[in-house]
């Protein structure tokens, strides 16, 4: 009998970790633009300590033990032939892509900033890239970060603990950052910010220049729609949310009025049977968040349903965004419960028990060793 083939564009997280639970029971395709993961999680981590971050969230692809029976290809999807069950694509070179499926999994996530973009790259761009954001900050005498959600304070954060002499303002335009969390989180969060010497502005709204969408850091003075005088640093880090989805290559009909694609509760494209969407392109609930509360693991079994025959479960979301809100830092990993309670791993059992257990064996099946820094 042959084996039924699911082809899963966009391999970051969500793709990766779905490719992982179906690549024993079908042949895999997996589709991406880059050579590896590289995670759009930990900006502050990435931003500071590139070669921290880059052990745990830049893994080549031939890393990861499961997916040595996905076939893996670079490629920029162009669009998908849903009549003929047909993802098409364009390789670095300019080759044509047609991968054929008889299910479909959507995962190419949303572009936001400079750290999470769809474009074709090699190891040696997604490395260059990494070091020219982090020297930028390093060279910085002082640096204000705009924007109130967890791209932000973790950045401001991880910033303020890995270079304390420099000034660091954080400027958002609500009363609380952090919005989409528990109170609980942004007061305990604000606490340590303020022991760091962060400079905290509630309040600001930004002004952006035409055309900027904040997918660089800037140098030029911050004006403010709300009022107050401008502000300046020598690093303005942009980071502000305005995420777009990756679904320029879908057609019109599987998004909604912002271009997410459009899920029934089993996480499957309404009207077209064997399509799913899973992660942050996904519209499931406001915070689309099946990127995250282990949507991988529901896409993957209902996928298998889908192509046996069986019974697919529905996605549940939480209402509250929660987990590892800045990483680990030198004291340890704090992850927030949807609560607004925390509990912390000590340093000691992050590197040996929840990294390589709980992360590279328990989510990742098993990943080899290899920093792509060197």
């Amino acid at each position: 009998m042959n084996r039924k083939r699911v082809v899963i564009a966009g391999l970051g997280d969500a793709g990766v970790l779905a490719a992982i639970r179906l690549s024993g029971h079908a042949d895999v395709v997996g589709i991406s633009a880059k050579p590896a993961l590289v995670s759009g999680q930990e900006l502050g981590v990435r931003l500071s300590r590139p070669d921290d971050w880059a052990r745990d969230y830049w893994i080549p692809f031939d890393r990861f033990r499961r997916l040595d029976r996905v076939r893996t290809v670079q490629a920029e999807l162009t669009g998908v032939d849903l009549a003929a069950r047909t993802v098409l694509g364009k390789h670095a070179d300019g080759a044509t892509l047609a991968e054929e499926y008889d299910a479909l999994i959507i995962s190419t996530g949303v572009s936001n900033g400079f750290w999470r973009r769809p474009t074709l790259q090699s190891a040696a761009e997604v490395g260059a890239e990494l070091r020219a954001a982090h020297d930028r900050l390093a060279a910085a005498g002082s640096i204000i970060v705009v924007g109130g959600g967890a791209a932000a304070v973790s950045s401001a954060l991880n910033m303020a603990t890995t270079w304390p002499a420099k000034r660091i303002d954080l400027y958002f335009p609500g009363r609380s950052a952090l919005q989409g969390h528990h109170p609980r989180i942004w007061s305990r969060i604000r606490g340590r910010l303020s022991g760091l010497g962060v400079g905290i502005h509630p309040g600001h709204r930004a002004v952006l220049p035409d055309g900027f969408t904040g997918d660089e850091i800037t140098g030029e003075p911050v004006r403010w729609s709300t009022g107050q005088p401008p502000a300046c640093a020598d690093a303005v880090l942009w980071a502000i949310g305005r995420v777009r989805p990756n679904t320029d290559w879908l057609p019109r009909e599987l998004l909604d009025e912002r271009g997410f694609v459009r899920v029934t509760p089993e996480l499957r494209v309404p009207g077209h049977r064997g399509v799913f969407a899973v992660g942050d392109v996904a519209a499931t609930d406001p915070l689309r968040s099946s990127a995250r509360n282990r949507g991988d693991a529901l896409v993957a079994r209902n996928v298998r349903a889908e192509l046996s025959g069986g019974r697919l479960g529905a996605y549940r979301a939480p209402t509250r965004r929660w987990g590892s809100l800045v990483g680990i830092q030198p004291d340890g990993l704090e992850v927030f419960l949807p609560t607004g309670h925390a509990f912390r791993f000590p340093s000691w059992s992050v590197e040996r028990v929840v990294m390589p257990w709980i992360v590279r064996w328990g989510m990742y099946r098993g990943v080899r060793e290899n920093n792509p820094l060197g």
